[in-house]
Parts: C-alpha cells; sequence; structure tokens
C-alpha cells in the first residue's frame, strides 16, 4: 500500500468555502491572479493556502499537501526559505522605500548582470508584465515602428493590451492596439518569415520564451535572431519561466544565444515581487539620461526598488551561486517524472495521462477516451491527487522537494489512477461536478 492510501483523504474544506462565498464578494474573481481562481481547480479542492514551509503548504482547515508549481512556478528554491527570509526581514527592519535609490540596488544590479551573458543594463519592476511593456516600448522607441510579433504557442506575457487583446478576453481593449500584435508558432521559422514578408519595415521587435515544453529544434532562436538583425528588428527573450531554472543564466545561456534584451522575474527573487529587464546599453540607456535621442519613459515604479525584495532577490541569486539548485531540480524531475511513467504504464494509461517538460518543468497532459485534452479529466486528475496530499496544477518542482515528497507524490498519483480509468469507462461527469476551465476565454 502506498505511503498516502493509508491516509485519511482530504475531503473537508468547510473553512475554505466559507470565506471563498465572502471573497467574490470583495474581489473579482475572488483572487488577485486569474490561474489561482476557482475555475483552475476542481471543486473538491482546498480554496486557501495559510502558510507553507519548504514544498509544504497547509490550508484553512487544517490539511497539509505537497505543493508543485509554487507561487505560479515563482518559489523555486521553497517557501519561507530561511537565507531568503532572513535577507528580506534584515532589510525591513532599515526601511523599505526611500526618496533617493538605495546603495543595495546597484549591488543587486551588478550580482544579476554578472549571470546574464551579454546584458550591460537593468531596471528593476515589480512584475513580468511590467518588464515585458517596457522592452517593447524600447523596441519600438528605437526603431520607429509599431508592430511587435510574438509567440502563440507561449500561452502568456503580459496584462497589457498588446497581448490581452490577442486573447478570447479582448474586452475593453481597442481594435487598433490589437491590430499591431502579430503571431508566429514556436520551432515554425516559416511563420517568423512570412510574418516579416508581410510586414516588411513595420516590427519593431519579436519576443518569445526560449523555450516551452520542447527544445529550439534546427537552431531556431538563432535563426530567428538572424531574420531579426536582417530586418532591423529587436530580440526580445521573455525568461519568466525559464530564467532560474533551466539555468542559473537562463535559456539564453542553456541555448548559447544573446538577445537584445531579456526579462526576469518568478524565481529571481523565491516569490517576493521582483522582476528585471536587462539588455544592451544602445537600448537601455534610451530610458536614462546619458543620451541626446529623444527620452523614453521606460520604468518608474514607486515600488519597484524596494530594498526587502532586492534582498531577496540578492539571496535568491547567491543561492544558486553557492548550492547546487539547478542540477538539484533536474535530479528531482528525472524521478518523478521516471516514477510517474511507470506508474501510469503499469495501469494502462499512457495514454491518457502523460508527462512533459523539462525534468525541472515537468506539467502533465490529462485526455479522454478519444485522447482529446480534457479540462473534465484535469479536473479528476488534481481532485484525486489532492485527496491524497498534492497541490499540483502541474508537477513543476522545487529545491525543497525530498527524495521522500517525490515518492509521496508518485504513490498519490498510484493511488488516483483507479479512478482515472474507472471514469474512462463509466464517464467522468459521474465523478467530479464540472472542468476546470481556461483563462482565456470570451464568457464566464
Amino acid at each position: 500500500m502506498s505511503q498516502l492510501q493509508d491516509q485519511s483523504l482530504r475531503t473537508n474544506f468547510e473553512l475554505s468555502k466559507q470565506l471563498q462565498q465572502r471573497s467574490h464578494q470583495l474581489v473579482p474573481g475572488g483572487a488577485h491572479t486569474y490561474a489561482k481562481g476557482d475555475d483552475q481547480f476542481p471543486t473538491l479542492s482546498p480554496g486557501f493556502i495559510s502558510h507553507g514551509q519548504g514544498c509544504h503548504v497547509f490550508d484553512l482547515d487544517g490539511n497539509e499537501y505537497i505543493e508543485y508549481g509554487m507561487g505560479c512556478r515563482a518559489v523555486t528554491l521553497g517557501h519561507a526559505f530561511p537565507k531568503v527570509v532572513d535577507a528580506a526581514r534584515a532589510e525591513l527592519e532599515r526601511g523599505c522605500n526611500f526618496s533617493r535609490p538605495s546603495p543595495l540596488e546597484f549591488e543587486v544590479a551588478e550580482e544579476l548582470l554578472s549571470v546574464i551573458t551579454g546584458a550591460d543594463m537593468v531596471k528593476f519592476a515589480k512584475d513580468g508584465s511590467d518588464v515585458t511593456s517596457a522592452a517593447l516600448k524600447l523596441a519600438r522607441a528605437h526603431t520607429g515602428r509599431s508592430h511587435i510579433a510574438y509567440c502563440s504557442d507561449h500561452p502568456f506575457f503580459a496584462t497589457n493590451d498588446w497581448f490581452i487583446g490577442q486573447t478570447p478576453m479582448d474586452a475593453g481593449i481597442p481594435a487598433e492596439h490589437q491590430e499591431l500584435s502579430l503571431s508566429f508558432r514556436y520551432n515554425d521559422l516559416e511563420s517568423v518569415r512570412q510574418l516579416f514578408a508581410n510586414h516588411q519595415d513595420q516590427i519593431a521587435a519579436v519576443i518569445l520564451e526560449p523555450a516551452k515544453y520542447e527544445d529550439p529544434q534546427d537552431a531556431f532562436l538563432h535563426q530567428v535572431q538572424e531574420l531579426c538583425v536582417e530586418n532591423g528588428t529587436v530580440f526580445i527573450l521573455d525568461e519568466m519561466i525559464t530564467g532560474f531554472r533551466w539555468n542559473i543564466g537562463g535559456g539564453q545561456r542553456e541555448y548559447q544565444i544573446i538577445p537584445d534584451l531579456s526579462c526576469w522575474g518568478k524565481a529571481l527573487a523565491n516569490g517576493f515581487s521582483v522582476s528585471a529587464l536587462t539588455g544592451k546599453r544602445e537600448l537601455m540607456e534610451l530610458g536614462g539620461l546619458h543620451h541626446d535621442r529623444e527620452r523614453v519613459f521606460l520604468l518608474s515604479t514607486t515600488h519597484g526598488a524596494e530594498t526587502h525584495a532586492l534582498a531577496a532577490a540578492l539571496a535568491t541569486i547567491q543561492t544558486y551561486r553557492t548550492e547546487p539548485v539547478i542540477e538539484t531540480l533536474y535530479e528531482q524531475g528525472r524521478k518523478l517524472k521516471e516514477g510517474l511513467d511507470n506508474v501510469i504504464r503499469d495501469f494502462g494509461l499512457s495514454k491518457y495521462v502523460q508527462i512533459h517538460g523539462r525534468p525541472c518543468a515537468l506539467v502533465y497532459h490529462t485526455l479522454d477516451s478519444q485522447q482529446r485534452p480534457s479540462q473534465w479529466f484535469r479536473a479528476l486528475f488534481m481532485q484525486e491527487i489532492i485527496k491524497r496530499g498534492i497541490l499540483g496544477p502541474s508537477f513543476i518542482i522545487s529545491y525543497s522537494h525530498s527524495d521522500s515528497d517525490v515518492q509521496r507524490t508518485i504513490d498519490a498519483v498510484e493511488g488516483a489512477l483507479p479512478i482515472y480509468r474507472e471514469a474512462l469507462e463509466n464517464g467522468v461527469e459521474n465523478y467530479v461536478d464540472r472542468p476546470t476551465a481556461s483563462v482565456y476565454r470570451k464568457y464566464n
């Protein structure tokens, strides 16, 4: 019997349900991040997390879980990681926001730039949308062009109009803004060539993640960069996911490519709110004081350089330098994938439950009896592993996941798979009350 199957299943969410009813009266959607909303999880799941330590979290009803994809992938070292918390606490006791810059801003700038090959300057902000949109503004100012091209296979770049206007949730976004954004496919160089052919001398920037679930094929990143050079277009890499996970220097170091600009966040400060735009001096300096070109209002955020958050970023980077963080993410991820693949195969469900991605960033796909992607089966799978102590919208691992945590996760999936198999035979609607949903949908 698995280690989790002999424990009582987690099905009591009474306090969470009570607060959920109130939360929707106060906060649109009941959460401040769409990915954390009720529609992204099965009904039978914790509505709120009280606290966490390492990779373990606790809900309002006292249920304990091993968590994956922690903090929308921002918590890579672990919750309340001591070195990071201690560094942030020390700065809070000295004040966190002043009328002139803190020296810490430049210490962190030097530390971050030291791990990003080819980047000369950095500007800090609070979230990823700030810096991806700032990168596009720089590119437009530098080139004098208006159109941008983004990779449609990468699910999120910003809350700003240039990106959200391309999703079904485009309400409130002027059509003229939407028309300036063009899309291409990952590992499809011809789709990029076609954009340049159809919009000659119009594209200011190309933005994409270095990778998502598959690596670049046939030097795709380098060939896209060559097209950008040929067409006078700024080449931007979004390192929100790949940064400090694929490699301490991000996907760009992993794939040996130097972009014009790159955007960082999430794991940069282990959950504290820090993002960064880095890049070549000729572009970045447009937002500065030492040039004779037209000024660019780049990034100017009241809280962008709060000292406690920057101290957390500094401690995080230094932890990556001195401890085997990246190596551990890959090692534990490989153990997890091997174990999950084995139990899925043992139940004859390899066509229906699939584990994809790099070992450091594993996700699962849930398919129905016709082997089509299914939100109903995603809800069922999440429900059943939640019952067994795993809170996993993905299987994206952290530095804090031990061998025991990995094995308990495998055991929990082993306990969930018989239910999945029954649902394939008898109808999933008999096992879960509603599907999860895509964030990007026109109507509720």
